[in-house]
């Protein structure tokens, strides 16, 4: 029986996805209606960082080690920069259905990653599990796809998001120990700290540039969820997980995300739930039970 501690990091990781398959047609719906791209990165990562540094005054802190600082930089580049530019971006040109299908990406190249840095067991579970997952989610999302072949995608887009996927495998593999060492509110201000100053000087001209007269409540309302809950409270929740479970644990919930953007689209009237899709869920979340419950040596749950 598991203990509370890892129930609760199983229903915080999930919870986090859950948000962040509502953010993908949230923000494209947003991106299409006066927010660029990069605007949108900049308000995600500056409003986050307001966010947990507010979040900060009422909780006790961890002084950070100025080492550690270094190296909380090199996360946000790899994190913030690299994976929610890239995601962002991409999806703001290409397709949600087709940066979905690229989120399946992840717990393969997140396996490979944690087998290399963390010294994780490549068992044959394991294995059966990611491609399972695989399999569910690409039938989900293949099938939603045909009921709106007018949206088409666009190659730049799909490199952008599979370079996301990239980043984010290298963030939760390397710096594993580092999120385990600090609280979380220490941790992300910092993170979100040194990404805005990376990306405001890139990006100040495109944000002010915008036509805020012009953009409507529902735009900002849309935004506004895209900062608060698909980057405020989900970081709150990954890294309550991310402090429990094995990077390859944390990656297969990323099926989650997919799987809710399609349900949306299903709501909205873009697509249909039949026979394929139900398969597919129960498919994606065989491959779940089968990641958690193989725990490998390196693991201490």
């Amino acid at each position: 029986m598991p203990n509370r501690k890892v129930i609760i990091a199983h229903v915080s990781t999930i919870s986090a996805c859950i948000m962040w398959g509502l953010m993908s047609p949230i923000g494209k719906d947003a991106m299409n209606n006066g927010i660029s791209g990069i605007s949108m990165v900049v308000f995600r990562i500056v409003g986050a960082a307001l966010l947990f540094w507010i979040a900060s005054l009422f909780t006790k802190q961890k002084k950070v080690e100025s080492q550690d600082k270094l190296l909380i930089a090199l996360a946000a580049f790899i994190e913030l920069v690299c994976n929610q530019c890239s995601f962002t971006i991409g999806l703001s040109i290409t397709s949600p259905v087709n940066a979905s299908i690229i989120t399946t990406s992840l717990p393969i190249v997140t396996m490979l990653l944690a087998a290399i840095f963390l010294h994780e067991p490549l068992t044959s579970k394991k294995i059966i599990g990611i491609f399972c997952g695989v399999i569910g989610a690409l039938m989900l999302i293949l099938g939603s796809a045909s009921a709106v072949s007018s949206k088409v995608g666009d190659i730049r887009g799909d490199m952008l998001c599979l370079l996301s996927q990239f980043a984010f495998a290298c963030y939760l593999s390397i710096f594993k120990h580092l999120m385990e060492k600090y609280d979380i509110i220490t941790f992300q201000k910092w993170m979100f700290l040194f990404g805005s100053i990376m990306i405001l000087p890139f990006s100040f001209r495109d944000v002010i540039s915008l036509p805020w007269a012009a953009i409507s409540l529902k735009t900002w309302v849309e935004t506004s969820f895209v900062v608060m809950c698909g980057t405020f409270f989900a970081y709150l929740l990954i890294m309550t997980g991310q402090k429990m479970l094995r990077p390859t644990v944390i990656s297969m919930y990323y099926y989650v995300d997919p799987i809710v953007a399609c349900l949306v689209s299903v709501l909205v009237g873009l697509g249909v739930f039949g026979w394929r899709q139900t398969i597919a869920i129960i498919l994606v979340f065989i491959g779940v039970y089968l990641v958690t419950k193989n725990k490998g040596r390196s693991s201490k749950e």
